[in-house]
């Protein structure tokens, strides 16, 4: 209990299951909690917008009054990490550095100048993993060394693995009281959190998701008390256009880590112990889980995972560069009600459901535009306060086909998808109001309604809302056949992340081979085995079936509810 410790805070804004501030407490005589808001460093890192950087300060504030009411303090001090941190090692006589680790390349060349720094100041430094469930190291040494690169592998190295290292203890105000954070008389002001004003950002909009481990703790209790729920949720049934939330929403609080994954995954066991049948991965809660497991597994042993050039496991595509069409598709005036109801909601609010995301990833990249997944990437970076390095690269590789999802042929139709749940639009006239007059039976395709229903609902196609920028079948089809060539050619690329055994395409086509005979051309198996599997295909088709599909996609970004 010697030593004067700095433990610094940086996603693991939170007091539950925080293991490295921890070993503060129990190894130090003195602990400052210090948060270095170092702008370069996160602007530098992420696309952070007014809606993100709103959610961290309310996440700060809230973290400063957790700490307050146990007898310490939040020292947040602007700057780059290393000055701040030299400045206040002298300052404060400070022997230790405790912070949780992290698996993305930015913070990788932070710590490392974080170490260099305390080396040469004599200082000890001591890290713990509390951002994932395991330490994904640990994943891929089980795996021989390489990131098991699909689910079904990643879950076998678990099973060998075992169960995640349970939660860290509570920190309690005797903590603090044996090992006191020493006051710095007359600095108050050189330590408050940052207002946006002070930071020059606005935002404008409704709080629908304040942050901070009190609410996200609230809104976790607040599902605990359906087990019912818990037990059977299934996400591939939850509704992408419901007008509230039908997954948990806890994505942008376990994204900043103001709540903890192995908390919640315990506490979902316990639940799960007492129930004779619940749901399974990769649908259920703790499927979720997971998948953002192993997301932050690849992307830590992956080079150039946030990109296609330089990125073993993706297919290189030429993409479409088209900035007036991306510029449609980012500001909702693509001309397809669903899929600008859902950007509008993104910008507005900083979440949608992971289907949703679904359709416009799918509508940007393979489905329609052809626009690379990198540009949508970057959008949903600044617009989602769950944005995650991680899960949001390996979700966009995944919706564009490029990396870990290989049935191509599955295309959300911006039309059918939407209206399947929502038949009267109430998602539309919530976020596109100036469609809120249509009849229901135009409200998904208004450029459909004769002129005087569009007269009638005081809004004209091509006037007050765009036509449909593309014709959503032909470019389908064009997109496919392009998607069929390149996978073809980059066969060795294409079969990195697929399990060909649980591929129901597959299946399907092997089925077509015993049903037909050898004679048949194998492309011509794979068009019909794709039209089996994929009723999604147009417009004319129905929408993608929820329940047939063996594995789901989880929340694009955050990879969780």
């Amino acid at each position: 209990m010697t030593h004067r410790t700095i433990h610094l805070f940086r996603k693991g804004l939170r007091l539950h299951d925080n293991p490295s501030l921890v070993a503060a407490l129990e190894s130090s005589a003195a602990v400052y909690p210090v948060f270095v808001l170092d702008r370069a460093f996160l602007e530098g890192a992420t696309r952070m917008g007014p809606l993100r950087w709103r959610f961290l300060l309310q996440s700060l504030r809230d973290l400063r009054d957790g700490l307050a009411a146990l007898g310490s303090r939040l020292h947040v001090l602007q700057g780059g990490h290393e000055a701040v941190l030299r400045r206040l090692v002298r300052r404060w006589g400070v022997t230790q550095l405790t912070f949780d680790a992290e698996v993305e390349p930015f913070y990788a060349r932070l710590d490392d100048g974080l170490r260099a720094l305390c080396q040469e100041l004599g200082v000890l430094v001591r890290s713990c993993v509390a951002h994932t469930l395991y330490d994904v190291r640990r994943i891929i040494k089980a795996n021989g060394g390489e990131p098991p690169l699909t689910y079904k592998k990643f879950l076998q190295v678990l099973s060998v693995l075992g169960e995640p290292d349970k939660p860290a203890r509570e920190i309690t105000l005797q903590d603090f009281q044996k090992c006191k954070t020493p006051v710095d008389d007359g600095n108050d002001e050189q330590y408050r959190i940052p207002s946006l004003e002070d930071l020059g950002i606005e935002v404008d909009l409704e709080v629908l998701w304040p942050g901070g481990e009190s609410e996200g703790l609230k809104r976790l209790e607040k599902h605990f008390e359906s087990q019912g729920w818990v037990v059977n949720f299934s996400k591939p049934r939850t509704i992408p256009n419901s007008l509230l939330p039908s997954t948990t929403g806890l994505s942008p609080y376990f994204s900043l880590g103001c709540l903890s994954v192995r908390s919640f995954y315990y506490k979902l066991s316990n639940v799960y112990a007492q129930s004779k049948n619940h749901s399974l991965p990769p649908v259920s809660l703790q499927g979720q889980l997971l998948w953002r497991e192993f997301f932050y597994t690849v992307a830590s042993a992956t080079p150039n995972f946030t990109k296609m050039a330089g990125n073993p496991i993706c297919l290189q595509i030429g993409w479409y560069e088209d900035q007036a069409a991306l510029e449609k598709w980012r500001t909702a005036q693509t001309g397809f009600p669903w899929i600008d109801a859902i950007m509008t909601q993104l910008r507005q609010e900083g979440w949608i459901h992971h289907l949703a995301r679904h359709a416009v990833a799918c509508f940007l990249t393979r489905g329609d535009l052809w626009i690379s997944w990198e540009e949508g990437m970057k959008v949903f970076e600044e617009f989602l306060l769950d944005a995650d390095y991680c899960v949001n690269a390996g979700n966009w590789m995944w919706l564009s086909a490029s990396a870990f999802f290989h049935q191509y042929t599955r295309i959300f139709c911006p039309v059918r998808f939407g209206r399947r749940t929502d038949t009267d639009g109430q998602y539309l006239r919530k976020y596109l109001p100036v469609l809120k007059n249509f009849p229901s039976k135009y409200i998904y395709e208004p450029w459909t309604a004769p002129l005087e229903v569009q007269q009638e609902a005081g809004c004209i196609i091509g006037k007050d809302y765009p036509q449909p920028m593309v014709n959503h079948q032909e470019v389908s089809q064009r997109n496919m056949a392009l998607m069929r060539q390149l996978r073809s050619e980059q066969e060795g690329t294409a079969q990195l992340t697929r399990d060909v055994t649980d591929d129901p395409m597959e299946s399907g086509v092997k089925r077509d081979r015993q049903d037909n005979g050898p004679s048949e051309d194998a492309s011509e198996k794979l068009e019909r085995a794709n039209k089996r599997f994929s009723p999604d295909g147009d417009c004319k088709a129905q929408s993608v079936s929820w329940t047939s599909d063996p594995i789901r996609l989880p929340e694009l970004s955050e990879g969780v509810m």
